[in-house]
C-alpha cells in the first residue's frame, strides 16, 4: 500500500484554484447554504465532522477555527467526533450529524442514507432545510475529496492570499 511522503507538500496547487471559473462556483454553491433558514450551528457541525470522516485536515482546520471564531465552545468542538456520546448537542444538532454520517458514507451499507435516518432529520428540518443540509453535506464532501486527493496541507490555506477573506471572516460560506 502506498505511504504518504514525509513532506507536507501538496501536490498541486487547490484544483478550484486552478479551474477557471471553479472556485466561484463553489463558494456560491455553499453561500447559498448560508443564505438557506438552517441555523448555522448545524451547517457547522455537519462540515466539521464530515471532515474528519474524510480525514481532510485543511477542513476540519478551518472549520474549527470558524466555530472557535463564531463563539462554539471547546467542549462541543472536542465532541464533535463522538456526539453520540456526549450530552452537548440538540436533537436537531444529532440529526443532521447522524445524515451528515451517513451521506459521507455511501458505501459503508447498502442502504446508503436509512429511512430512519432521514426520518429524523425530517422531524427537525423542513423541506427547504433538509434541501439545504443535503447540499451542505455535499459541498462539503467535494471540498474534502479534492484538497484530500491533492494532499492540500492544513494551515497552509491560512496563509494564502486566496484565503484572505476566509482569515478575515468575510467569507463563511465554504
Amino acid at each position: 500500500m502506498p505511504t504518504q511522503t514525509s513532506t507536507m507538500q501538496p501536490r498541486i496547487n487547490h484544483p478550484a484554484l486552478v479551474v477557471a471559473d471553479a472556485m466561484p462556483a463553489l463558494q456560491a454553491l455553499g453561500a447559498s447554504v448560508g443564505r438557506s433558514t438552517v441555523p448555522s450551528r448545524p451547517i457547522d457541525l455537519v462540515n466539521l465532522r464530515a471532515s474528519q470522516i474524510n480525514g481532510c485536515g485543511v477542513c476540519v482546520d478551518m472549520h474549527a477555527r470558524i466555530m472557535k471564531r463564531a463563539g462554539e465552545t471547546d467542549e462541543r468542538l472536542h465532541a464533535v467526533a463522538a456526539w453520540r456520546d456526549a450530552p452537548y448537542f440538540t436533537d436537531a444538532e444529532r440529526a443532521a450529524l447522524m445524515l451528515a454520517e451517513a451521506a459521507t458514507r455511501l458505501a459503508d451499507r447498502g442502504d446508503a442514507v436509512p429511512d430512519d435516518v432521514w426520518a429524523e432529520a425530517a422531524r427537525h428540518y423542513d423541506e427547504r432545510a433538509l434541501a439545504a443540509l443535503a447540499i451542505a453535506i455535499a459541498t462539503i464532501n467535494v471540498w474534502n475529496r479534492l484538497n484530500v486527493m491533492t494532499r492540500q496541507v492544513a494551515g497552509q490555506w491560512v496563509k494564502s492570499a486566496d484565503a484572505k477573506p476566509w482569515v478575515d471572516g468575510v467569507a463563511a460560506a465554504h
